[in-house]
């Protein structure tokens, strides 16, 4: 994807969701969810705290497609919006880039090498399924999007986990949050399409919590597919640099 390419994905995607800064959080709203999630947003977020409609942030890290693959270094970029929710994430290893995104209800995976030739191209419903998936699995580096809202449910489970009920129009996913007893998600899990016609078991684990704009995010995160044959991980991502509410392209 060029340059230009790039830039109109991302005003396509800020342009698609509302502002909704003025709104802020209060730990009224969250009385009455599962315990854990409770836990999370007081941990997480401080009182009167405005709502993220935007997110933008660099990261680093590994990246590898298979098992016995050696680990590649990894550059990205990934922009979000929360009213409505997008990605775009932009990401380079040696010789190949890759874009991922959703907006507007589809999801899209292309990847290319040497920024020319097309590897991947996927856009299928299963594809919108699997992007929205990633969105909420990201949800902790903005956790307002995680506050309970027309779109998005929780459900209790037991005192350390809870189920995460996400609809966007037509497309429903859910997955499972896990939380410490300080109040951290440790990692989420659901079932994502690999390939077009295969659901795997799909886990994210969060780690290293700090505070930006005084938000207690994780700024490493590790993501496998859990197998038959057994657990792949295929990426680790650290966080460089993150921004809120600021939607324009690095």
């Amino acid at each position: 994807m060029t340059k230009s390419q790039l830039e109109k994905e991302i005003e396509k995607l800020f342009s698609s969701s509302k502002d909704n800064t003025n709104s802020s959080y209060s730990h009224e709203q969250i009385k009455g969810l599962p315990d854990p999630v409770q836990r999370y947003f007081k941990y997480a977020l401080q009182e009167n705290r405005t709502y993220i409609s935007y997110v933008r942030l660099k990261h680093g890290g590994e990246f590898r497609t298979k098992p016995d693959q050696k680990w590649m270094a990894i550059d990205g970029q990934e922009y979000f919006t929360t009213q409505k929710p997008g990605f775009v994430w932009f990401g380079k290893v040696p010789l190949v880039s890759a874009t991922d995104t959703y907006i507007n209800g589809t999801g899209n995976l292309k990847v290319k090498l040497v920024s020319i030739i097309k590897l991947v191209d996927a856009k299928e419903k299963e594809t919108d399924h699997g992007e929205l998936l990633r969105w909420v699995a990201e949800t902790p580096w903005f956790p307002t999007a995680l506050l309970p809202s027309e779109k998005l449910k929780w459900e209790p489970i037991n005192n350390d986990s809870a189920r995460v009920i996400l609809s966007d129009d037509e497309l429903t996913v859910d997955g499972i949050f896990h939380f410490n007893l300080q109040g951290q998600i440790t990692h989420f899990y659901a079932k994502r399409y690999r390939d077009k016609n295969t659901l795997e078991n799909w886990t994210g684990y969060y780690r290293d919590y700090r505070a930006v704009e005084g938000i207690q995010i994780p700024h490493n995160v590790e993501v496998e597919w859990n197998l038959e044959l057994g657990d792949f991980c295929y990426a680790k991502f650290n966080i460089n640099e993150i921004e809120y509410n600021n939607p324009l392209k690095f």
